[in-house]
């Protein structure tokens, strides 16, 4: 990349956040069969900062970013210093950028922005500019390098094989699940949507697997074999057996072919363990200073935290937040409800986008005692709310019924009001909304105690 003394102009966190605001449709460039040239052509200008520090790549339709970090979580307890991307990001961007679990300043995330502008204009003359999604992931590989990480975890985005995060060659590569989602993207079966995401499969390089559906894991094992990358099946190879612990975590024992692992997460969700054992799973196939101990591996997920996931506030009535914006992370959530608040009834308060298939996302909470207020959450670009009255009508068409309340403020406080002490709020759908409501939660809630 051009030495930074050189550059015409600097650039602060203010500009860098309008100029990534201007690229923010992600999925601008995703139906393009060549949409890896770009980001290809990108990271090269750069000079190819990826392939500066180990990395582990973890794809999936649910759990990867919870995958990724618990990851860096071990290795940090290692004593290594690590570079974690992950996407969305809650309340800042620079949460896309974290080293040792802490994001990136917002002034060096401008002036590096800045720095990389010269780039960004050579590779839009004959590819186009680069888009949000790959311009922060760029950021992020050349943020790992300058500050020296031992080890970089990189969640990809949708799918795989062109997902610009294919442009790795790491030391294991994960694949947490595979459900439906992004459908209009990858296809509308389990099978076409695996084909995609296994295009991460490297030759020599492990491939770990939560994956349950027979035709996902079909075409997962199909194209391991085709490139020599030797596939490592989560389900087929650990035990997960559960322990008594602490009221809002979990303790469970990990049992792998080889060693036993005694875990206690301060998160809720039985969902995490299958996380954890993916986690574990994964670093067992590494070797010398990419494998942390079992010390290590115990210590790094009793640390573990992840902001909007089964995050649990206690109060009368109590809160959760959780970003569930597919239906298979809706039914994790919802199996997570009945096991940690049985014979509890839940208030929800929930918001998506218009991209989302929300009967879908709606359906497994058929199961739940609860009562429900749709809301929406402020438009950005590249990314539009659904009317709150659309998402009570297809509520009712799936045996729901909710009030329409278009400011989420608004929404919380009635939903809350309505509920009784021993109830349960929970926030969840769209990121947008769960951020905007953890934010103001803590502002004027949390604060205050």
């Amino acid at each position: 990349m051009q030495n930074p003394r050189h550059l015409v102009s600097t650039v602060n966190f203010s500009n860098a956040q309008s100029y990534l605001l201007g690229l923010i449709n992600e999925h601008a460039s995703r139906r393009s069969p060549n949409r890896l040239d770009r980001i290809q052509a990108f990271v090269a200008e750069l000079g190819e900062p990826q392939l500066q520090y180990p990395t582990l790549h973890v794809a999936g339709t649910s759990g990867k970013g919870s995958t990724a970090t618990m990851l860096a979580a071990m290795y940090e307890a290692a004593g290594k210093r690590v570079g974690l991307h992950t996407k969305p990001h809650l309340a800042s961007v620079t949460e896309r950028v974290r080293i040792d679990g802490t994001p990136l300043a917002d002034d060096a995330f401008g002036e590096l922005l800045g720095e990389m502008m010269p780039a960004i204009d050579r590779v839009a003359t004959e590819h186009g500019r680069p888009s949000y999604y790959e311009t922060l992931l760029a950021l992020a590989f050349v943020a790992f390098g300058r500050a020296n990480v031992d080890v970089a975890v990189i969640e990809a985005g949708i799918g795989g094989r062109l997902d610009g995060t294919n442009v790795l060659q790491p030391e294991v590569a994960i694949i947490t699940n595979v459900s439906l989602d992004h459908t209009e993207i990858l296809g509308d079966t389990t099978a076409l949507i695996a084909r995609d995401k296994a295009g991460i499969a490297k030759p020599g390089v492990p491939l770990v697997s939560d994956v349950n559906d027979a035709d996902a894991r079909y075409e997962i094992e199909a194209a391991c074999a085709a490139v020599g990358a030797p596939f490592v099946s989560v389900r087929d190879t650990v035990t997960i057996e559960g322990r008594r612990g602490e009221r809002y975590g979990q303790s469970f024992d990990v049992v792998t072919p080889v060693d036993r692992y005694e875990l206690s997460l301060p998160v809720l969700g039985g969902f995490q363990q299958r996380n954890a054992a993916i986690a574990i799973r994964a670093l067992e196939q590494l070797e010398g200073d990419l494998r942390p101990s079992k010390r290590a591996i115990e210590d790094g997920l009793a640390r573990f935290v992840i902001p909007g996931r089964m995050e649990f506030f206690p109060s009368h009535p109590s809160l959760v937040f959780d970003v569930a914006h597919n239906p298979d992370k809706m039914t994790h959530l919802v199996n997570a409800l009945e096991e940690t608040f049985p014979g509890r009834r839940f208030s929800f308060v929930i918001a998506m986008a218009e991209t989302r298939d929300i009967a879908a996302i709606l359906e497994p909470l058929r199961r739940l005692p609860a009562t429900f207020t749709f809301t929406a959450f402020d438009n950005i670009a590249g990314r539009t709310a659904t009317r709150p009255q659309r998402i009570a009508s297809i509520a009712q068409d799936v045996g729901l019924w909710g009030r329409a309340i278009a400011d989420p403020v608004d929404a919380l406080s009635v939903a809350r009001r309505n509920a009784d002490a021993s109830d349960v709020v929970v926030v969840t759908g769209s990121t947008f909304v769960v951020a905007a409501l953890r934010d103001w939660w803590f502002a004027n809630v949390v604060s205050r105690v």
